[in-house]
């Protein structure tokens, strides 16, 4: 039996689904709204919740795609009894995912939030080419116009009460007259094109995106323009930067992601790597069929 975690209507999980029907393969979906019961019957494990009952030992593989699992917690009255048994039903929580997580995981939900400053300093530890960066609380030595700044957080989208903001990379084209909170800096590289790389257990499926002739875009392709879309074809990373990208990934304990690089004359800088990030642009543009290829890993 296959597990998938993800998000109610998450647009990728609902493709790789119908290709696992097609494959006549079984499943379970989690959402991140369900709330989970731990369980025994006959010595097995099994949670269960509003939607869905099994047993762990069941459970042949897992997909993590986004989300989480989440387990309700019985409260007693007396404190000290109360203590000691949050902290027991925590000890078993764990147990579930470790459980789990063990079981020929796509990716792991205790893993997936990847500190970006410790896989710069990794890739360039195992030898990308990294842009430069730093971190400072002010202005005094960034360069205008040749550095770029962008958040560290993996989601860039502020929700506010009546509205909501995507946050993207940005030159800085300006000091600062006040100190700030420490914010990433990076030098800004004048790229040829982009390139979206998806990895799946070691296979790795590139597309190059022209995405600097256009001022909406040539800074973050992800700012689309949808009246005039960027040229997306396939491309074929160098051998030796797709056994660097495995090396990586391995280090990182993932097994899937997506990555970016910048193609600037003969380099490839890598950018930052998303272990759930989307990959959908890349399957559809390149016609790879990467929902098939992840269903038939599953």
């Amino acid at each position: 039996m296959i597990l998938i975690i993800s998000e109610n209507n998450e647009r990728t999980t609902n493709e790789i689904i119908r290709w696992l029907i097609a494959l006549k393969k079984n499943f379970i979906r989690i959402h991140e709204d369900e709330v989970f019961e731990i369980k025994s019957e006959n010595n097995h494990i099994y949670i269960q919740s509003k939607r869905n009952c099994f047993f762990i030992d069941e459970i042949t593989t897992v997909w993590y795609r986004r989300g989480g699992l989440q387990f309700s917690r019985k409260k007693y009255e007396n404190q000290a009894v109360n203590i000691h048994m949050n902290e027991h039903q925590h000890w078993l929580e764990e147990y579930v995912r470790n459980y789990l997580e063990k079981k020929n995981p796509i990716n792991k939900e205790s893993n997936y939030h990847v500190n970006k400053l410790i896989v710069l300093d990794t890739a360039k530890e195992i030898g990308f080419d990294v842009p430069e960066y730093f971190l400072t609380d002010n202005t005094d030595c960034v360069e205008i116009n040749k550095t770029i700044t962008k958040p560290l957080a993996g989601n860039g989208i502020l929700k506010f009460q009546d509205s909501h903001g995507s946050m993207y990379t940005s030159i800085v084209g300006k000091k600062e007259n006040e100190d700030f909170f420490i914010t990433f800096f990076q030098e800004k590289i004048e790229k040829d094109f982009e390139i979206r790389s998806f990895y799946l257990k070691g296979k790795i499926w590139s597309m190059a995106i022209f995405s600097q002739n256009d001022d909406q875009t040539k800074v973050d392709y992800r700012k689309y323009n949808e009246e005039r879309a960027n040229r997306n074809v396939r491309y074929n990373l160098p051998k030796e930067l797709e056994e660097k990208i495995s090396l990586l990934m391995n280090k990182l304990d993932l097994s899937s992601g997506s990555l970016d690089f910048i193609k600037s004359g003969n380099k490839f800088y890598f950018l930052e790597v998303n272990p759930v990030g989307q990959f959908g642009n890349v399957s559809f543009y390149c016609n790879y069929n990467l929902g098939y290829e992840i269903a038939k890993n599953l």
